[in-house]
Order: structure tokens, then sequence, then C-alpha cells
């Protein structure tokens, strides 16, 4: 048939069928759960498979190390920042319940007398942690062993990981959203406490790029200088001192001449304001919005306001002498740039006038370029927007991480290594963190960022489905029962003690200690399920940091059962 020697002759084809069929099935859902994108493309790859098609080239290890090292590189700084502080309970948290992962796995492969294959394929499924599927691949062909066994045990992966990650989905979702909250106290109780918990916290909003916040921090308003202040010229900064005089911040932007003459944009202290010209002013909006009648009146003003401003995050280096806000607003190099908001560890803080700054510090700062520049340079390092990626860092950053990947060392006669794919994601963890701490390379914008882990993921799930595909079947039908039984223990056994010791022993909150549970096993349909009963976005406040911990520690420990089983 000329489509399959097509897809013979041209495999690359067949790997983007792969992907491009599997986004779409991964969106079905059936009764609000779907069955995920990764899966979706496994099960669509596996069925291309079947027209034994041969995906040579080194595009699977090159997908695999690209997302590994990108999602080392977005964890990154949240990793080791909760490495101090209050995070550091949630990092425990995180860590027993990947302990709890892999000592039930391990129990699991020698009671059901698992190979290394089907052992790592079994718990990546069961515990829904997708990046094990590469990582246990690579540890197993670095085995000593003959390449026809290594092959057979490499293609297990994918089978066990099929059969288990649908229930490893399911079962989270169930536990998680109902079994949990009956274990601590019952959905009724926990609503009302998660609802009082609302009332002191400020959860993030979901990460919607459609949705924007309708109260606007930073204000810009052309006025007309016609109030009974106005009757006679004044300079600026007399302006600016009579709004300080009131308890307000404001700044003169631009300035138009009553009569329409000239346009001034480079705005100074000594700049004259004359009855009736009309004045851009910029402040917080909680400044703005105050009596301004005896300035003048507000008017629309829409080709005044044309023009360009900017917003930057700016991390406070330990060289700033500034310690509060109030200190920021007494520099000269402030004039026109306001504080948007101020982030320390990942939380929003109020940027009130005494608010401390500390080193570490994101301020958000909003201006004109020129005045953000100079302002910028005074604080610390400035991150700006940009839509390039910067392919120097990520080549340079998958280099080093696989070339320390390749360092062995010898335990007994058993080589031990981080192998290329662990090197990539302490890499990436390693490097997304310095650039946190000073962001004057290596940026990776956040689509770049999806695209890079969507992709990445996918395109090696695609080639391990078509290329496992033709044993597929027959292994399937080997060991179906035993595998989807052994799955369905690693995936309610380590959940259900996790609820128990994130309650009674760590003692979190309850919506938390279910937060908790769904990033400790990376189940982002747990924590839906979760939020969905509870109708609150606070259980997402424990899923961050465990998310971070699991995300790598499950990785390493994928590698160690293959050794442990080996």
């Amino acid at each position: 048939m000329w489509l399959i020697e097509t897809f013979r002759h041209t495999p690359s084809l067949a790997v983007f069928l792969t992907i491009g069929l599997g986004f779409l099935l991964g969106k079905v859902k059936i009764k609000g759960i779907a069955l995920g994108t990764v899966t979706s493309v496994l099960i669509v790859g596996v069925l291309v498979g079947q027209m034994d098609i041969s995906v040579g080239g080194p595009l699977k290890s090159i997908s695999f190390l690209l997302f590994l090292f990108c999602i080392g590189y977005s964890v990154g700084p949240q990793f080791f920042r909760s490495l101090k502080g209050e995070g550091l309970r949630q990092v425990f948290f995180a860590l027993v319940v990947c302990v709890l992962i892999l000592a039930t796995a391990i129990g699991v492969a020698f009671c059901f007398g698992l190979n290394p294959g089907q052992a790592a394929g079994m718990m990546a499924g069961a515990s829904t942690a997708s990046p094990i599927v590469g990582a246990a691949e690579d540890t197993i062909n670095s085995l000593p062993d003959n390449p026809e066994t290594l092959k057979a045990l490499a293609d297990a992966i994918p089978v066990c990981y099929a059969m288990t990650y649908v229930f490893g989905t399911l079962g989270a979702v169930w536990l998680l959203g109902y079994v949990g909250p009956a274990m601590m106290g019952g959905i009724d109780k926990i609503k009302a406490m998660t609802h009082e918990l609302e009332k002191e916290l400020s959860p993030a909003s979901a990460n919607d790029p459609a949705s924007f916040n309708a109260c606007r921090p930073i204000e810009f308003r052309a006025l007309i200088a016609d109030g009974d202040w106005m009757s006679a010229p004044h300079t600026v900064a007399e302006l600016e001192k009579q709004y300080i005089s009131r308890d307000r911040r404001i700044t003169v932007e631009r300035i138009r001449r009553n009569d329409k003459s000239e346009l001034i944009d480079n705005i100074t202290p000594e700049t004259i304001i004359y009855p009736n010209d009309e004045v851009v002013l910029a402040g917080r909006r909680e400044m703005m919005v105050a009596d301004n009648d005896w300035f003048g009146h507000e008017t629309a003003g829409v080709d005044l306001l044309s023009f360009p401003v900017e917003d930057v995050d700016v991390t406070v280096s330990k060289h700033c002498r500034v310690k509060t806000i109030r200190q920021l607003f007494d520099n000269k190099w402030m004039d026109g740039v306001d504080v948007k908001s101020i982030k320390r560890d990942d939380k929003p803080l109020n940027p009130m006038e005494d608010t401390k700054i500390l080193p570490g510090d994101i301020i958000e700062l909003v201006g004109e370029k020129k005045k953000l520049n100079r302002a910028a340079k005074e604080i610390g390092y400035p991150d700006p927007r940009t839509l390039a990626t910067d392919f120097v860092f990520i080549g340079l950053g998958i280099l080093l991480g696989g070339l320390l990947g390749a360092l062995t060392l010898k335990i007994g006669n058993v080589p031990v290594s981080l192998g290329a794919s662990g090197g990539a994601l302490v890499s990436g963890l390693v490097l997304g963190w310095l650039r946190s701490k000073r962001p004057v390379y290596g940026a990776i914008p956040k689509a770049s960022l999806w695209v890079f882990n969507n992709l990445g993921l996918n395109m090696y799930i695609a080639v391990i489905g078509i290329s496992s595909g033709p044993s597929f079947i027959s292994s399937f039908a080997e060991v179906g029962p035993k595998i989807f039984v052994a799955g369905l223990i690693v995936t309610l056994v380590p959940l259900f003690l996790s609820i128990l010791i994130g309650h009674y022993i760590f003692k979190f909150h309850p919506a938390m200690t279910l937060g908790c549970c769904a990033g400790a096993r990376k189940t982002t349909a747990g924590l839906g399920a979760v939020q969905e009963r509870l109708g609150s976005t606070v259980p997402a406040l424990g899923y961050t940091v465990t998310y971070a911990v699991s995300n790598t520690v499950l990785i390493i420990f994928g590698i160690v059962l293959v050794l442990l089983t080996a």
C-alpha cells in the first residue's frame, strides 16, 4: 500500500501523524476525565507501529534530553528555594511520598517477578510519572548484558506504562477527590475549613493566557489643569509635592500645552505646568482614584495617552541599598517609575510604603523604557520580556548535563551513573536556579518552554510507541493481568498512606494535604478533582513545591528501581 510504504520510507511523517492524532485523542473527555496527551500519543504510536515502521537516528534521545532539561529549568528556582523556610515541610513530605512509591514498586516487582523493564513501566504508569519511561530505558541500555536482552527489557517499558497509566490517573482522582476528604472529616467540614483559609490567603489564579486581572495596579490618566490650585503656573516638582502632602505618590509623564502647540514628554522637576494644560499622571490605582478636582478634571485624552510603556521584572541584588518601598521612591532614579507588584519566594506581597525589600525579591516595575532601565540598574538584575530563546544556553546546558551523566561510579560490580537523561535534568535544575538569581542570560519564554516540554516528551513517546508497536500486542497478552494488578497496588497504597501522613504527621490543612498529595504524585487530574469538589483553588498552594520535588526525585527513583531489580 502506497501510504504504508511512504511511512516506512519517511518515518518522520509517521511520528508527526502520531503526535497530531495523539493530541487530538488526548482532548476527548468521558465524564470529565481524559486519557491525557502522553497516554494518547503512546496508544496512537502503538497502532501506527503495526505498520512495521523503523524510526532510526537520535530523534528519540534528543527530544527526551530537551524535555528533561526544560523541566529542570522551569522547576529549578522553586525546587532550590523550597529547601529553606516553610517550604521545607512540603519538600520532606514529597520525599516521603516518592519513597513510598519506590518501596511499593520494589515490593510488587519482587512479589510478581517483574523484570526491570516491566517494573519501571509499571511504576511510571501507576504514579503517572511519564519521564520515568525515558530514564529507565536509558539506564537499561547501560546495563552489562547482550543487546537482544536489553531490547526486550526496554520494549516492556511502554507496554506496562500504557496498561497502568489509565488507572493511575483514575485511581488518583477517586482517592483524592472522594476518599481523601472522607478520611479527614468529610467534604462539608473540609469545605468550611478551606473557605476560612481563603480569607487569609490569596491563591494564584489559573494560568490562563487569555485572562487578566480587571483591576490594573498602575493607572495612566489624562487631566486638564483647570482646578482652583492651577490658577497660576506651577512646576512638576510643586505638583508632585502637593500630591505627597495628600499622602499620594503621583508622577507626571507628559504635558501638552493648552494651545496644542507643544507636546512635552521629557519631563523634569523644573518643567512648568500652565493653566489648562493637558497632563498625563501615573500612579498606583488607589492613588489615582481619589479626589483630583483641586488640580483639574479628567479627560479621555486618547491621543495623549497613546505612548508606549513597559513592565519589567527586576531581581533585587545583594548590593541594593534600598530596604523599604518608601526608601525606593525617595530616589531620583525612580521618577516616572512605579511598582506594580513584589514577589518573594513566588508569593505576592502588598507593595505598601513600609514593605521591606530583600535580596532575591522580584519587583515588577512599570514606566517608559529609558526610565525603567535607569531604575533597574540601581535595584538589581532586570529580566525583560522577550520572545527570543537563548539556544546557546540550552545547547551547552544539555551538553554539560550529558557529560555529567556519563560519569560512572562502580558499586561492587554494578556501574552506577545518572545517565544522559539524569544529567540533563540536574543541569536544567541548577542552571534554571542560577538564572533566577541573576537573570542576565538563559532566557526561555514560557511559550517556548511549553513547546519544548510537550513536543520533547511526546515526540519521544511517539517514537517509543511506533518502535514497540510490533511486539506490543504479544507482550500485552503475556503480562497484561499481572501488570494491571501490580499497577493498581502501586497507585492506591502510597496515595492512601500519603493522605494519612500529611494529615496526622505533617498536620497540613486538609485542602493543602490533598494538594500536596496531588503534587507529589504528579497528577494534575487529581488536583483538578480536589479543587472542583472543594470549590476552591487553595489546594494548588500545596501542589507546586511537591510537584517540583517529585518531578525530579521520581525520575532518579526510576533509575534506582531498574538497578535494584536488575
